[in-house]
């Protein structure tokens, strides 16, 4: 076989590509100018013009929205925060016409299961957000199912409560304390089903503003002093008690969810301050408030007639933090006392008080006893 010999390549003369004048982009743009061969960032990223002075700055305000009344942040823009919480507000619809999808249910039941919850917060210690945040749950769920039975009540409230422990709580009870507290009426794995029953039908949103959440902040912006840090409270822990309970009565009245959360939040707030702080912590007007205001008096005469609320001790809770615990008293006669002495005044048909069967328990079957849906 003839021997392979390897020819020496040779050097490639480097070559001078020649373009056209138009395909020079920094002949188009003065000296002093910015140039096009720029890297352009990503959308979610803001780049700064080259020359500012030639830019006008704008500033538009959306004239449907009040003025934030949240004071200067130093970790988040105030406008911010505020927005986001009215944008919650058009996010977590919730109304009480979702009795008329369940015909065997009545308002009262409503009100039993809720004053049972908050007493079970009471006993586990857990933050009053927490018991709202279960309430919200159970409502939102019951606008998307149909024809619940009162027997599946209990366990819908109790797996609520479960999940609002795990979003708020840093240390949530654990599952079998949770059923434990329903006497064998539902075990951990009703528990467990109806949490995924649940995350399903409320597609995950998990995080409205409760009445709660609008009450501290309103208080927080009436006591808020100079030079304070925000998430540090100023107000009264004995008045914000006062008013938490006020709040407490009236969302177990299935009256409750013809107002928004804010203004729930906005009209208690009034019945213990004036309209102007009102108005300079909520930005809102008094036509806003106005129906929510008297719609709320009876069960404020009410609460007059009883003994001031006093700030309990809880074990393993600071003193600086015993007004967030849920409490409870007897909230049931207290509604009861509200509708024989009290008569309301509503302009819509439809807000009437929550009758309240005394002495009407929930006694939801064993578990053995439940067929496999709702």
């Amino acid at each position: 076989p003839e021997s392979l010999v390897r020819v020496p390549l040779r050097k490639r003369k480097s070559e001078v590509c020649v373009l056209p004048p138009y395909f020079y982009p920094n002949k188009c743009w003065l000296e002093d100018g910015a140039t096009p061969c720029v890297l352009v960032e990503t959308p979610h990223k803001e780049l700064e013009p080259a020359d500012p002075s030639n830019f006008k700055q704008y500033r538009f305000k959306n004239l449907f929205i009040q003025a934030s009344p949240i004071p200067r942040l130093s970790w988040a823009s105030s406008d911010d925060v505020w927005i986001k919480m009215l944008n919650k507000e058009l996010k977590y619809v919730h109304d009480k016409s979702y009795l008329q999808r369940h015909p065997r249910l009545q308002p009262k039941m409503r009100a039993i299961l809720l004053d049972w919850l908050f007493e079970v917060s009471e006993v586990y210690s857990l933050h009053r957000q927490t018991a709202y945040l279960a309430q919200d749950y159970f409502d939102r769920f019951m606008l998307t199912q149909k024809d619940v039975g009162k027997d599946y009540l209990q366990l819908i409230g109790i797996t609520a409560l479960f999940i609002a422990s795990k979003i708020e709580e840093i240390y949530p009870p654990k599952i079998c304390e949770f059923a434990y507290v329903t006497d064998g009426a539902c075990d951990m794995w009703d528990i467990q089903r109806t949490e995924l029953h649940i995350l399903k039908a409320l597609d995950w949103n998990l995080h409205p503003e409760t009445s709660i959440s609008w009450l501290k902040l309103y208080a927080q912006v009436e006591a808020q002093k100079e030079a304070e840090n925000f998430l540090v409270p100023q107000f009264s822990q004995e008045t914000y008690i006062q008013i938490t309970q006020l709040l407490d009565l009236c969302m177990m009245d299935i009256g409750s969810l013809d107002y928004s959360y804010s203004v729930l939040a906005a009209a208690a707030f009034c019945h213990f301050f004036t309209f102007d702080d009102l108005h300079k912590v909520s930005g809102l007007t008094w036509d806003s408030v106005d129906l929510c205001v008297r719609w709320m008096t009876p069960f404020m005469d009410t609460l007059r007639s009883e003994a001031t609320p006093q700030l309990k001790n809880f074990p393993k809770v600071k003193d600086d933090d015993r007004h967030n615990i849920q409490t409870h008293v007897a909230y049931l006669d207290l509604l009861v006392s509200n509708a024989h002495t009290q008569e309301r005044q509503i302009d819509s048909t439809d807000c009437q008080m929550s009758p309240v069967a005394v002495g009407s328990l929930l006694t939801p079957p064993s578990s053995t006893e439940k067929s496999a849906n709702p």
